[in-house]
């Protein structure tokens, strides 16, 4: 139940704060454009608070259903206006102004993504290296001519920092099948160049991550069998062992690693086993019996102990990337820009059939991506919903009547044609932009669904 919870809490955060920052946007301009706003309202359907401080000012609302909000503005077309009030009215303004009000929602998105990018960056963010394992054969990094140790510098010309930024530059150029130089630096220090084939690569197949079906994978050394927290009343503490003892022999067997340590704990449930370890300078030995856990349909052993922090593996494996003020801003602002440019790419290749709709993810899907990325940390957290954010703002972008980019479409014709489009085509549009809509919502409710029975 917790759990449930957890994850519910975290997508409806999420969603509260960029609703927030989408109608403010509408909000703000509408108000500089000097049109006048009736309502704001956070949410759908019956309000539960309000709170308005003149019946000449904005009403200010809670709603029961938090998947959305809207900001109501003085209009005509609406409900009739009283004569004094008609130079506030939205229809009344220049073309020019309306399409600044409408637009300023999606930008407000962009803004928001902008800033907490540039936050993430500012602050300083531990990612893996961008360190090449070695690939597995048959794959394009193995005919590539990687190895196990390239560390990845530059890709098409631009520098890489991080395993991230490898994968970002990599997803941003397969789209196009084309081939992509890499730019690496061996173990030896050697600078080569490889050229990575993406023809026939599809990003939209769910089976796999694109980067592991091209044989990419970053350098994981093994992790030293170091103990971090021992649970109380375990039976790794009934054995006397403590925070920052390392395992050195099992048994009899080398223990090398933490991978080493479980693979020889785990089948031994019930088992006495005898344990060598290093405490301080000390070499010391002592009997340890794992205790029956159920792990699904198996039953395992657990000694109740957790992996220990190492410096010298976290400085080998992550890099601590941090930029200064301005250059983290205008880092943030192309990253905004980039993943905006990759959705509607992603979008547009969806309509050819060239990507799945599988891609198209609902609420659910949403808010279990919200939850895992609260359990990740903050910086997790933030970036998702950087991520949600961007996509707010292409997905209103879009010329589909009902939404600002339909609303924006009307106003270019306008321009276009030196008169208003017509009440009827209006209409016409409003029906057909609620038809797309609800085939997009039933696709993506049919994918959410489709996720949670595989």
């Amino acid at each position: 139940m917790f759990g449930l919870l957890w994850y519910v809490g975290a997508f409806v955060i999420a969603i509260g704060v960029l609703v927030t920052i989408h109608e403010l946007g509408h909000f703000l301009v509408a108000r500089a454009c000097g049109v006048k706003v009736l309502r704001f309202s956070l949410g759908f359907g019956k309000p539960i608070w309000r709170w308005q401080r003149s019946p000449q000012d904005t009403e200010w609302v809670l709603a029961a259903i938090p998947l959305g909000g809207y900001v109501k503005m003085l209009d005509e077309r609406e409900a009739p206006v009283a004569p004094e009030e008609l130079p506030l009215a939205f229809n009344r303004k220049p073309v020019a102004r309306r399409i600044a009000v409408v637009l300023a929602g999606p930008l407000a998105n962009f803004v928001l993504a902008v800033f907490i990018y540039w936050a993430i960056f500012v602050a300083g963010v531990s990612e893996p290296r961008a360190v090449l394992a070695q690939p597995v054969a048959g794959t394009v990094a193995a005919a590539a001519g990687f190895a196990q140790g390239d560390t990845v510098f530059e890709v098409d010309g631009r520098s890489i920092a991080s395993w991230n930024d490898f994968r970002w530059e990599v997803l941003k150029r397969a789209m196009d099948g084309l081939e992509i130089p890499v730019r690496v630096r061996t173990r030896d220090g050697a600078e080569r160049q490889r050229t990575l084939d993406a023809s026939g690569l599809r990003l939209d197949d769910e089976r796999s991550d694109p980067l592991q079906r091209m044989g990419l994978a970053f350098y994981r050394p093994p992790f030293p069998a170091v103990l971090g927290q021992v649970r109380p009343g375990s039976p790794a503490e009934l054995a006397g062992l403590k925070t920052g003892d390392r395992v050195l022999a099992i048994d009899g067997q080398p223990v090398k690693s933490w991978e080493d340590m479980v693979s020889l704990v785990t089948p031994a449930a019930g088992q006495d086993l005898s344990v060598r370890y290093r405490r301080a300078q000390a070499v010391m030995e002592t009997r340890v019996r794992p205790q029956a856990e159920k792990e699904g349909a198996q039953t395992v052993g657990r000694i109740g102990v957790g992996a220990g922090e190492d410096i010298a593996w976290q400085s080998e494996v992550f890099i601590q990337v941090r930029r200064g003020p301005w250059e983290a801003l205008g880092a943030g602002a192309q990253r905004t820009y980039e993943t905006a440019a990759f959705s509607l790419r992603m979008m547009g290749r969806m309509v050819t059939g060239e990507v799945s709709i599988r891609n198209i993810s609902g609420p659910v899907t949403i808010a279990d991506y919200a939850g895992q990325s609260a359990r990740m940390g903050l910086q997790s957290y933030v970036s998702f919903v950087a991520l949600i954010s961007i996509s707010i703002g292409v997905l209103n972008l879009l010329p589909i009547p009902l939404l600002d980019g339909g609303h924006i479409m009307y106003y270019l014709a306008e321009i276009a044609l030196r008169r208003p489009v017509s009440q009827r085509v209006q209409e016409l549009g409003q029906q057909l932009g609620f038809a797309v809509l609800a085939m997009l919502m039933a696709f993506a409710f049919i994918n959410d669904i489709t996720r949670l029975l595989s």
